[in-house]
């Protein structure tokens, strides 16, 4: 039987993960800046490999509205390119010969609305990961009681898993809050 902490810690590391899930989530999610985290999902053949680009490249943000990809090697600037516009950003790179430069525009009204939801539904599904590490934590907590644990201490675990699950469905809206405010601000 496991003493009342380890049940606690079990559960808050599973609503830290969910957090550090949907941050990078909306990492992913496009606001108007230009994020090198933007390419973190695309992956480009090199040498027989699938690579992220920057294992191919040297990607950078020169300013707040481009990123500029510098392949190692030359012969990787059209299959970095292609990998770009096949992926489902929607941006269009410009190829220099030398550098990979994606400029990227400014959100409309509508698009922006749509990022927003796009992004709710990510926070939907963390809020969902932290319900189910509190209710695992409950469920344990009632089987511990069976093996002998006094029904106070469940009573205490349940209360501290709760103001956990709280702690963590805040964490979240702050996080989607930041987010969209990013995404709306023009």
């Amino acid at each position: 039987m496991q003493d009342l902490k380890s049940y606690l810690n079990e559960a808050e590391e599973l609503m830290e993960m969910a957090i550090l899930h949907i941050e990078d989530e909306l990492a992913h999610i496009r606001a108007g800046k230009a994020d090198v985290r933007l390419l973190d999902g695309i992956r480009v053949d090199n040498y027989g490999t699938k690579v992220p680009i920057n294992n191919a490249a040297s990607v950078s943000t020169p300013d707040a509205r481009s990123i500029a990809i510098r392949p190692w090697d030359k012969n990787m600037l059209r299959i970095i390119e292609k990998a770009i516009i096949d992926s489902n950003l929607g941006i269009m790179p410009e190829n220099n010969g030398e550098i990979i430069r994606i400029n990227i525009p400014p959100l409309t009204e509508e698009r922006r609305r749509q990022l927003v939801k796009q992004c709710s539904k990510e926070v939907e599904t963390a809020k969902i990961s932290v319900r189910n590490a509190r209710r695992d934590c409950i469920e344990k907590l009632k089987k511990a009681v069976k093996e002998g644990m006094p029904e106070d201490e469940q009573k205490d675990g349940e209360e501290k898993v709760q103001k956990l699950h709280d702690k963590y469905i805040k964490k979240v809206d702050e996080v989607f809050a930041a987010k969209e405010k990013e995404i709306m601000t023009i």
